[in-house]
């Protein structure tokens, strides 16, 4: 087996980044992503303490899975330390990640506009993008003269989000080929996504294995077929719109706020004529009539990219463009861009009776302009918050569903509490994450399974049980939780 180190996503499920050590003094790295809430690497890097944390001087190469900022987001700072070699991605992930990381600096770093231009002419410069399913060379620069290292990737779609992939590493050197064998191959899952989601093609698992880097976010449960999780969103929408209230949806800007516009569209497209809700005056309002408000100018952007990147959508998604319809810009959809007009929607809908959707990044409430909205309108029983995502532990979104239901249940923000009056629902088939038997079947169908596996990107309980299962299913493998 070949050495692996894992720097993040250990102790919970942000801030992946993990080490694979090719030979005894060269390895690779698989992400670099940024904490969030309460999670930490373990040695001292938290969401306030992002340098990074350990020895790079092994190091020849990073390889990104997918440009979500907890697998990507203390990439200025890895460069910052002093990386110089190749980061691989895909072609996607590499019109994505410009956006990410120039977002990431101006909300962490700076807003100086040189130093973010600085630091992205040196991300163009070591950026080398990669088709799916194409074996590349990575060069290693230390070449012991006992051992003649060679090392290829090859990244495979994930179905995550647009770009993500995981990621497989063959590798051969005298270690290996001593024991008899040609190659080893070692996979990082990455995030994998749900079959059958909203855009993006299904992951396949690959031919083989020997070891296994699988994420566990979902390993104590399964999610909603398609179908179901669609009727389960239109329900708890409308059940929301009901009394004319503001459905708030916290979002991740890439992926998800994509998604969940493909399904409302389709929503909308299906009940055209179906009455929702009403005015004040008892007017009926139609699905076609609900406004749906996109408030990040990241996610409107994302959304954009999205589209000019329509040759990688999946069969479904395309049949509906040369249809005529516009899955993600659709005639309902008003996106906001400027903070002053953020501020005039937070104090419109403050006041208004008539019934809106909200999707407003940041996914764990943790900052961004859903802060403003959760502060404006949580305390009014007709409003909904609906998440639709992982919310991690210290997290703002998590407190939010711990407490709603509580007797004077409350959140804080920015040191003040605000009563949760609103009601809080969540519908976990609508993550982006594959869900236990969907992670068990990765393995399943590989022809040659993992003699190890490596459980990461999970809470406690989740890994536990994942292990449990596979162990069952697969008694060969070895079943490690870093």
């Amino acid at each position: 087996m070949l050495s692996i180190k894992h720097h993040g996503a250990v102790q919970g499920v942000t801030g992946s980044c993990h080490e694979l050590f090719v030979d005894s003094g060269q390895s690779v790295l698989v992400d670099i992503g940024l904490f969030q809430g309460a999670e930490t690497s373990g040695s001292g890097a938290d969401s306030n303490s992002l340098e990074i944390d350990f020895d790079l001087s092994a190091v020849q190469a990073l390889v990104i899975t997918h440009v979500h900022i907890d697998h990507v987001g203390r990439l200025p700072y890895l460069l910052a330390a002093g990386f110089t070699g190749p980061i691989y991605c895909s072609k996607p992930s590499a019109a994505l990640l410009p956006l990410v990381i120039e977002d990431a600096l101006k909300v962490g770093v700076t807003r100086n506009a040189s130093i973010i231009k600085a630091c992205l002419d040196r991300l163009a410069s070591q950026l080398v993008p990669l088709d799916y399913k194409a074996w590349a060379n990575v060069p290693l620069n230390k070449k012991p003269s006992n051992n003649n290292t060679k090392v290829q990737v090859r990244l495979c779609r994930a179905g995550h989000i647009l770009g993500s992939v995981y990621v497989i590493f063959r590798v051969k050197n005298t270690e290996i080929t001593s024991q008899g064998k040609s190659y080893h191959d070692v996979v990082f899952s990455g995030d994998l996504g749900a079959p059958h989601s909203p855009l993006l093609p299904a992951p396949l698992s690959p031919y083989r294995a020997d070891q296994l880097v699988l994420e566990s976010t979902y390993g104590d449960r399964n999610h909603e077929n398609r179908a179901t999780r669609r009727q389960h969103l239109q329900r708890s929408l409308e059940h929301a719109l009901s009394d004319s209230g503001t459905v708030l949806i916290p979002e991740f800007s890439i992926g998800r706020t994509q998604e969940l516009l493909y399904e409302i569209e389709h929503i909308i497209h299906q009940n055209k004529q179906k009455a929702v809700s009403q005015t004040r005056s008892g007017i009926p309002l139609n699905w076609e009539d609900i406004d749906i408000i996109i408030d990040s100018p990241l996610a409107s952007c994302f959304t954009r990219v999205y589209q000019s990147l329509e040759l990688y959508w999946d069969a479904e998604a395309k049949r509906r463009v040369h249809a005529g319809r516009h899955p993600l810009s659709f005639e309902q959809v008003t996106t906001i861009d400027d903070h002053a007009t953020h501020l005039q929607t937070v104090s419109y809908l403050q006041r208004q009776t008539r019934p809106a959707i909200v999707i407003a990044a940041s996914g764990m409430c943790a900052g961004g302009r859903i802060v403003n909205y959760l502060k404006a309108l949580l305390g009014d029983a007709r409003n909904d918050v609906l998440f639709v995502g992982y919310q991690a532990a210290g997290t703002p979104g998590r407190d939010i569903l711990r407490y709603h239901d509580k007797p004077n249940g409350y959140v804080m923000f920015d040191g003040e509490r605000y009563a949760i009056n609103a009601k809080v629902q969540q519908i976990s088939g609508y993550s982006a994450h594959a869900g236990q038997r969907d992670l068990l079947n990765f393995i399943k169908r590989m022809r040659v399974k993992p003699e190890r596996v490596h459980l990461v990107h999970g809470d406690d309980g989740a890994k536990q049980t994942l292990k449990k299962l596979i162990e069952m299913e697969h008694p060969q493998c070895d079943v490690v939780v870093p």
